[in-house]
Order: structure tokens, then sequence, then C-alpha cells
């Protein structure tokens, strides 16, 4: 069996939970949701966002062109294609993963945009 690494162990504090940033297990990159700065537009955080996951990726050795799914939340379905041109822009065109998008409420309202994702090694 496959080793398990994991990276960026948070340990509970303030009432967040204990979780690994991200998780190598099988030759798959597991990535924990990624938030912004609770500031700014959807543009903005989404930016945000895919640079936090582009370090998180890199962690682990592996890169977007690896990626194998996204899940999406936002908190109005109306800042869709703002936060999907973000992505669009962002994404390698070639090697696009999977994907899903749902509204959602977030811990902090200001937050708007919370992306998770698997990839490759």
């Amino acid at each position: 069996m496959a080793d398990i690494i994991r990276h960026g162990i948070r340990e509970p504090k303030d009432g967040m939970p204990c979780i690994s940033r991200v998780v190598e297990h099988g030759g798959v990159v597991y990535v924990a949701g990624i938030t912004p700065d609770p500031e700014g537009d959807i543009k903005t955080q989404t930016a945000q966002v895919l640079e936090r996951i582009d370090a998180a990726l890199a962690l682990a050795g592996t890169d977007k062109s690896k990626l194998l799914k996204a899940e999406i939340w936002i908190t109005n379905m109306l800042l869709f294609a703002d936060m999907n041109s973000v992505w669009n822009s962002w994404v390698d065109q070639k090697n696009p993963p999977v994907r899903a998008c749902v509204r959602a409420d977030m811990y902090r309202p200001e937050i708007l945009v919370e992306i998770m994702v698997t990839a490759a090694k």
C-alpha cells in the first residue's frame, strides 16, 4: 500500500478544524478547500484562491495541468460569470478537470468563493 503524505497540517484553534492542506496518496493529490482573504469582489477572491491552489499543488510536486477534479462553492450564482471568467483565464485549456459549481453559505459572509481540487502527481 502506498504511503500517505500530508502537507500543512493545521491544528484546531479558534473553532477551526484540524486538517491537512494537501494529502498525497497513490499518485493522487488532494487539496483542501481553499478560501481567499475576506475582501474584494468575486474576481479578486477567485484569483487569490487560484494562486493559493497553485502553491498547494507545488507542495506536492504537481500543477494545474494535472488537475482531475475541481469543486467550487460560491455564495451567489449571480457571481458565476465573473468567477468563471477568472477560472477560464487560469485553467490549463488543454487539460481541464471535471468541475462542479454550487451555491453555498460560507463560514464568513465576506468570503464569496471556496475551491477544492484533486490532481494527479
